[in-house]
């Protein structure tokens, strides 16, 4: 198991390297102009000459490549050129948000898409050709449609939710859970639908095995076989999804923050790439194959729990 883990967090390590190689890389193509964006269109040459040796824009790549890197693996990703604020403190306040909103959507999304997709392999009929619509639709409607129609409905026509805005937790607990539903419900309804058809071809597969009707030739319960035994079966293939599913929440984040005025992360990458503000560009693309290798992981680790063929 150790050996196992060491393993991935290792090929983690290089993937992580990798991405973050290429994206400073391909910021540098983008970062000539920055000088001029701080001092605005009335700075001299002469000023922007001298903003772009104070920020070390004159330095050759590589040189400020590794400068970043020796300063990233000792925990410090810099500051912002635009606002001077250390990008770990911006990401410290930035992340609780993108994290609450996509973790709470994964989880409503695990569940329900769950009960559908053992409805619709059980059941049959109405449930599953409802399921299977359920997904085309979610493929072919953004979430940002999805976002808007909500807003419009419950915010605007209906007046029960706030249309934009966050508020903290310690705030005000009632605002901060209504804050949340509608960007959540914006990114479950996109979710649900093509997870419960993965789960639902997963749970049909395993329902059509022999075990499964040898189990019930022995009578035992139907319920038992369905959540003790075939749910266990068809859970690593559902996981698999989810874990997708979850990494595309998080790039999902960015249209839904900015529709619904979040202060997340998504919210910082579409300012940080606008203006060019490179450091703080790379602070999130550290932050996001981070937590997509440890979602990644924790996949893993699961799936080796519920069916012992994975761990080899």
């Amino acid at each position: 198991m150790f050996r196992f883990i060491a393993k991935r967090l290792g090929s983690g390590a290089v993937l992580l390297l990798v991405i973050s190689t290429l994206t400073y890389f391909l910021l540098f193509f983008s970062s000539s102009s920055v000088a001029r964006n701080l001092l605005g269109d009335t700075a001299t040459p002469e000023q922007i000459v001298a903003k772009t040796h104070e920020l070390g824009l004159d330095r050759p790549i590589l040189a400020r490549y590794l400068e970043w890197l020796g300063n990233a693996v000792h925990g410090d990703l810099g500051t912002s050129w635009f606002t001077s604020q250390p990008i770990l403190e911006a990401l410290a306040t930035r992340i609780p948000v993108t994290l609450t909103i996509v973790l709470f959507a994964i989880g409503t999304a695990a569940i329900l898409a769950t009960v559908l997709g053992m409805s619709a392999a059980v059941k049959g009929g109405f449930i599953d050709r409802a399921v299977q619509f359920l997904a085309i639709a979610g493929f072919a409607v953004p979430n940002f449609v999805v976002a808007i129609i909500v807003v419009t409905l419950f915010a605007i026509n209906l007046a029960l939710l706030p249309a934009t805005g966050w508020v903290p937790l310690a705030e005000d607990p009632t605002q901060w859970a209504k804050s949340l539903v509608l960007p959540v419900s914006a990114l479950v309804i996109n979710t649900v639908a093509s997870a419960a058809q993965q789960i639902r071809s997963a749970f049909k597969d395993v329902l059509s095995r022999d075990w499964v009707r040898t189990l019930r030739s022995r009578g035992i319960k139907n319920s038992e076989i369905l959540f003790k035994h075939v749910l266990r079966s068809a859970a690593p293939a559902g996981l698999t999804v989810l874990s997708l599913q979850f990494v595309g929440m998080l790039g999902g984040s960015v249209i839904i923050e900015s529709i619904f005025a979040l202060p997340g992360i998504g919210h910082l990458i579409v300012d940080s790439t606008t203006q060019g503000d490179t450091p703080v560009v790379m602070g999130v693309v550290v932050f996001t194959v981070v937590v997509v290798i440890v979602v990644n992981l924790a996949v893993d680790l699961l799936n080796g729990w519920l069916n012992p063929k994975v761990r080899v």
